[in-house]
């Protein structure tokens, strides 16, 4: 039986290589998305100064296509009490490749990388701005769950969502 043609769209999640950082360094969002996140070079430079910041990247078919940082308690603490949660912080995807399932997939791979390179993490937490509607539809959508705990930030409220692992 013949198999099509059409190569298949394989998401993955790795941690950042300095082999990316061209690629990274060329990463785009539209300014309405830039006021609720990082770019990741922005991010990156973050890491290389904080010992619990993780740079991760969303590869499509091997490519950057997206990007996020997992903080340890250091940043956990500014948002919830558990030590043994981790945050999830600076997500995004290049415009490029928005609208093709890839935000969705990479955070339905998420819990399977945390208990894989995190396993003493029971939870991961995020604190989405109470104006950005289309990240907190996204966020649910994947599973996180809205318990009612709301923090202040710099640019307005924001809405801390949770996912147990």
């Amino acid at each position: 039986m013949l198999k099509n043609n059409v190569q298949e769209d394989v998401i993955s999640l790795d941690f950042y290589k300095p082999s990316q950082k061209f690629e990274l360094e060329n990463y785009y969002l539209p300014q309405e998305q830039l006021k609720f996140t990082s770019l990741p070079i922005d991010a990156i430079k973050k890491c290389e100064l904080e010992v619990d910041r993780y740079p991760i990247v969303i590869l499509h078919n091997n490519k950057p296509a997206g990007f996020f940082v997992l903080h340890g308690w250091e940043g956990v603490k500014e948002y919830y009490e558990n030590q043994d949660a981790i945050l999830l912080r600076a997500y995004s995807v290049h415009s490029d490749f928005q609208g093709r399932g890839i935000a969705k997939e990479s955070l339905h791979l998420l819990p399977v990388f945390v208990r894989k390179h995190f396993p003493n993490k029971n939870e991961i937490i995020l604190a989405v701005n109470y104006q950005n509607k289309a990240a907190q539809q996204v966020y649910l959508k994947c599973g996180y769950e809205d318990k009612g705990i709301r923090v202040m930030g710099k640019k307005g409220e924001l809405f801390i969502f949770h996912m147990d692992l």
